[in-house]
Order: structure tokens, then sequence, then C-alpha cells
């Protein structure tokens, strides 16, 4: 379950920012309010995974997914590109959360 919440809270956040690209500096009304409420629902979220982990584990998952699916959405939605070290720089953020996933014994294994 606390994984699942994560997620949720990855998943607003990933919304919140991609929106944030959409509203041309707060200048686009629905856009901005759509940030607004996307980062307030991720951060409740990201409070309710803290009952349940660490919060050192917790932000490094939140904040390493959202570079990750950031980074996808932009080259999707927004047709930017990343070079190769970022790339490889993003790759090492997933085996970051990988080896924290698998083999920590600070994160819940659920």
């Amino acid at each position: 379950m606390p994984y699942l919440i994560l997620f949720l809270a990855v998943l607003a956040e990933t919304i919140g920012t991609t929106a944030l690209q959409a509203s041309q500096q707060f200048t686009r009304p629905v856009p901005s309010a759509v940030v607004l409420v996307a980062y307030a629902t991720s951060f409740v979220l990201l409070g309710w995974a803290l009952k349940y982990m660490p919060v050192g584990i917790a932000y490094a998952i939140w904040s390493g997914l959202g570079i990750v699916l950031i980074a996808l959405i932009g080259r999707l939605v927004f047709a930017q590109r990343l070079d190769g070290p970022a790339v490889a720089g993003m790759g090492l953020i997933l085996a970051g959360i990988l080896v924290i996933h698998l083999f920590s014994n600070t994160a819940p294994h659920s």
C-alpha cells in the first residue's frame, strides 16, 4: 500500500509539472489551476506515504520517478530532446530506485 500511495503522489506531481509547462508561466488559467491542485494532491499523498516509509526513501523514489516521467513527457508532448549523458544519468536514477526497492532493509517491501 505505501508504494501505491507513493506512485499516486508521483503521478500527481508529474501532472502538475506537465501543467506547469503548459501554463506558460501561469498566463493560462486552466493549466495554472491544474498545477496548484496536482501539486497539493501530490504533497498530501507524499505525506501519507511517510506514515509507512522513511522520508529519505520516499523522497528519493518520488523525485527520481518524477524526473524520469517528466523527461519522457517532455520528449513526447513538448518535443524536448535529451542528450546521451542526460539519458545515462536518468538510467542511474532508475537503477538507484531499483537498488532501494530490491535490497534496502529501510524500504518497506510489501
